[in-house]
């Protein structure tokens, strides 16, 4: 899970009451079965990125030889995370423009005052940043959402003066948690968040785990429909797969059929993401910038 944050993936799934196997079945075939013929749009390979989260452990151990190993396997950008590892937000700019990558997102929690708001724009102008996402919040109190919802259309609208746009990243308990008579955190999202200022950056994997959780007879239809529906727009995915038992996986060897997502809807940030890679690191940002550039749907 994103940051570390909440319950774990196989915690999430025995809460629902789903067993291994209605997790195998429920889902779209995997994607290197797909049935449907592969098409002729591709991934841009402008707009592929990673998101650092998943070479954390490389990154703890050597920050500058970990993006240089992304710029070597061909990465053109990245979504930050974890902070900027003892260097300014100007120092890191420099430092990613020797290497040719630009850091176009990245993952800032909600502020709390005026200065802390000012300070993280700041960094994400100075740093080049076209997005910045709220990555994670967890409530069991409409309440709660609401004020969340109502924070982040101010911080929105702060960004939008910058020239920056503002998105909120999913995960699975935003279909799953009921705050009261079937509402969820995502009917409160997608109600309150102000469509001219906050977009979504879907997190494919946790919106179909969500679907799961809700026993989608399709989970993957059920992610379609949560892009479809929403009044923001999907400007990013985060494309993470999922192993038959629910866990992720590095892209294309799991379930998930991004050719079926990718078809219904297209978007400017296609962001490879495992939060426990399959080998190593590296090996799952190989696997997933290939992955992306060979797709056809």
């Amino acid at each position: 899970m994103c940051y570390g944050y909440g319950p774990s993936r196989r915690s999430l799934l025995a809460a629902a009451g789903l067993g291994l196997g209605a997790a195998a079945v429920a889902g779209a075939a995997p994607a290197a079965a797909a049935t449907h013929p592969h098409g002729r749009d591709r991934v841009p390979p402008g707009q592929i990125s990673i998101q650092l989260w998943t070479v954390r452990d490389d990154l703890a151990q050597n920050y500058d030889t970990t993006l240089a190993y992304l710029a070597e396997i061909g990465y053109p950008k990245v979504e930050l995370a974890l902070g900027y590892f003892g260097r300014t937000a100007q120092q890191l700019r420099q430092f990613l423009d020797g290497l040719g990558i630009r850091a176009s997102s990245s993952h800032d929690g909600l502020t709390t005052d005026q200065a802390g708001l000012e300070t993280k724009i700041a960094n994400a102008v100075t740093l080049g940043q076209k997005y910045m996402v709220v990555p994670y919040l967890n409530s069991t109190s409409l309440d709660e959402w609401k004020g969340w919802a109502e924070r982040m259309n101010v911080e929105a609208a702060a960004a939008r003066k910058a020239g920056l746009r503002y998105g909120y990243h999913n995960h699975a308990h935003e279909f799953t948690i009921d705050l009261g008579g079937g509402r969820t955190p995502w009917d409160v999202l997608t109600r309150e968040l102000d469509p001219r200022l906050v977009h979504l950056e879907i997190d494919i994997y946790w919106a179909v785990t969500g679907g799961v959780g809700r026993g989608a007879r399709d989970p993957v239809r059920f992610a379609i429909d949560v892009i479809r529906r929403a009044p923001q727009r999907v400007l990013q995915y985060h494309v993470k797969d999922r192993h038959l038992d629910g866990d992720m996986a590095d892209l294309g060897t799991g379930t998930i059929d991004f050719r079926r997502v990718f078809d219904a809807h297209e978007v400017n940030e296609y962001i490879v993401e495992n939060d426990t890679p399959d080998v190593t690191p590296r090996r799952t940002a190989e696997i997933g910038y290939r992955y992306l550039r060979r797709l056809r749907y």
